[in-house]
């Protein structure tokens, strides 16, 4: 069964990205003339069992650097249409690709740098316990809004609870959040 679920997410993230082709151009476009040639950020996060693999996402902030060489705070370099991209989580549709090859599904707790993943002990061993995903429990209840201790809260109530119809309404929710933008919601994780 669990065969049969992959091959059916990634046949969906392969129609998806097929389906946003023109809105992937139409982004790559914008960011190629905003922000120079590289449009796509590549890093290293944790997947399944805390196996390594390289996330793709469009590329959000400039590479800004104090005088000792250290990037300056995210909100110093967040570009203009990063800061739109990022709303509307548009960032994040390279990471279809992702779910196609089999890194991330769609639904579940977005994955983590492995240095955050070590650092939360057996939280980051329980979370690496299932596939991290584009979207998941805690994208759909405060996100950037959320401290990391809270966000793991909403991963591990998902990682306990979560059945086919919480992925449902997490795919729908995130659809609000990407018109209507992030809210904080008052749950019990």
């Amino acid at each position: 069964m669990t065969v049969i679920i992959s091959a059916l997410r990634r046949i969906l993230a392969a129609v998806a990205l097929v389906a946003l082709l023109p809105v992937n151009l139409i982004i790559a476009a914008l960011l190629r003339i905003m922000q120079g040639k590289n449009v796509l950020f590549r890093q290293t996060r944790s997947g399944l069992g805390s196996k390594p693999f390289t996330l793709v996402k469009f590329r959000t902030m400039r590479d800004l650097r104090d005088a000792e060489g250290h990037l300056l705070p995210d909100e110093d370099r967040v570009t203009g249409i990063g800061t739109f991209l990022r709303k509307t989580r548009l960032d994040e549709l390279p990471s279809l690709w992702n779910v196609v090859n089999g890194d991330i599904a769609i639904v579940g707790p977005r994955p983590l740098l492995p240095e955050t993943i070590a650092s939360l002990g057996e939280r980051g061993v329980k979370r690496g316990s299932v596939p991290p995903g584009l979207t998941g429990w805690a994208q759909v209840n405060g996100n950037t809004l959320l401290s990391l201790d809270e966000k793991i809260a909403l991963d591990l109530w998902y990682i306990d609870n979560g059945h086919w119809r919480t992925d449902l309404s997490i795919l729908i929710s995130t659809l609000g959040v990407m018109a209507a933008g992030e809210k904080r919601r008052r749950l019990q994780s």
